[in-house]
């Protein structure tokens, strides 16, 4: 059988347009092709989520959704997995000497790639390997909630984000919340009239960006973004509502971030807290340069799916960026990093 050009596959996956809840066309393609490579197949639907009114979609939505697991009939011993979704907009690929470019080149479709080619190889050295793709990692990890209720029984579950090839010993967890502040409209000639929800809620937000956020000493500290602010009707009418959403990224419990935040707006606005992801804490291999990702995974969605680890090329400081690209060193050795790590955990020289 041909050797699979990870370079070739990678810029056959990004030219293939994949943002969250259009996942279908990606995902016939690489069933399509593991299947070809004698892998078998399966696909799982994944139900397309109602619409958020906190994060209202941009995109179009392609009616066929599913994970795709392949690999043999026998329990696998290690699954290699990453997702196949995309944050917009779709940039097609393009390639120079050093790197591929495109949506999706680090985050996570050269990944793919690696895992494919690895995974052909330790099947090659009688490792049982699997591969799980998922869908909507980059909105509410969707896919692997579905995965996790249909696990193969492996001990192993190596998962790919971009971590610059080093492998990650923690991941920050993430807490997303709503704050909403309410007004009485009126005009603004006369603004003794009304009461402004969009002042209350700068206020709110000022209080909130005073408090102090939790650290530690292996996970560095937990931020907060706020992300989006909205409300009011015109520059002439006093606003009887504004929102804002924020994210913070937690390097531990949530519960005193919670009380933190819900004091603050306190009076003020009101707060829900519409995701949690946890902080957690991963295997560490001796030899391996390591890390702190800054960034959540799918991993705490997966834990059905063995002990985890992450690893992957290219760095998250290039992904969701209209200069995303990937090194095709990196993702060469990717694939020799793959290889490696899931033959030491199974046993295999």
């Amino acid at each position: 059988m041909i050797k699979i050009d990870p370079v070739q596959l990678t810029r056959q996956l990004v030219d293939i347009e994949s943002v969250t809840f259009n996942e279908g066309d990606v995902g016939t393609f690489i069933a399509g092709f593991l299947e070809e490579r004698g892998f078998q197949v399966e696909r799982t639907t994944v139900p397309q989520a109602e619409p958020d009114a906190a994060q209202p979609l941009r995109q179009s939505r392609n009616a066929e959704r599913f994970n795709v697991y392949a690999g043999a009939a026998e329990r696998p011993d290690v699954v290699l997995s990453t997702h196949m979704d995309t944050v917009p907009p779709f940039i097609p690929s393009r390639e120079d000497e050093t790197f591929i470019y495109g949506r999706g080149s680090c985050d996570a479709k050269g990944i793919m790639a690696a895992q494919i080619v690895a995974a052909e190889r330790l099947r090659e050295n009688g490792v049982k390997v699997g591969l799980l793709f998922l869908v909507g990692e980059e909105r509410d990890s969707a896919g692997a909630k579905v995965a996790n209720l249909h696990p193969k029984g492996s001990r192993f579950l190596i998962n790919g984000e971009p971590t610059e090839n080093r492998l990650a010993v923690a991941s920050k967890g993430a807490l997303r919340a709503e704050i909403r502040a309410h007004g009485t409209m009126a005009h603004s000639a006369y603004p003794e009239l009304g009461e402004s929800a969009i002042d209350k809620l700068i206020e709110a937000l000022h209080r909130v960006l005073s408090i102090p956020l939790p650290s530690v000493e292996d996970g560095g500290a937990s931020t907060l973004n706020i992300g989006v602010i909205e409300g009011g009707h015109a520059p002439n009418v006093i606003a009887d509502f504004a929102r804002a959403l924020l994210l913070v990224r937690l390097v531990g419990p949530s519960e005193e971030t919670r009380r933190e935040i819900q004091a603050a707006v306190a009076g003020l606005a009101e707060v829900e807290f519409t995701l949690e992801i946890p902080f957690i804490r991963m295997k560490r291999i001796e030899g391996l340069e390591t890390m702190v990702a800054a960034f959540t995974t799918d991993i705490p969605a997966l834990s059905t799916w063995g002990e985890p680890l992450l690893l992957g090329p290219g760095s998250i400081r290039v992904a969701h960026t209209p200069h995303e690209r990937l090194a095709k060193e990196d993702l060469h050795r990717a694939v020799e990093l793959y290889t490696q790590i899931a033959s030491r955990l199974v046993g295999q020289s």
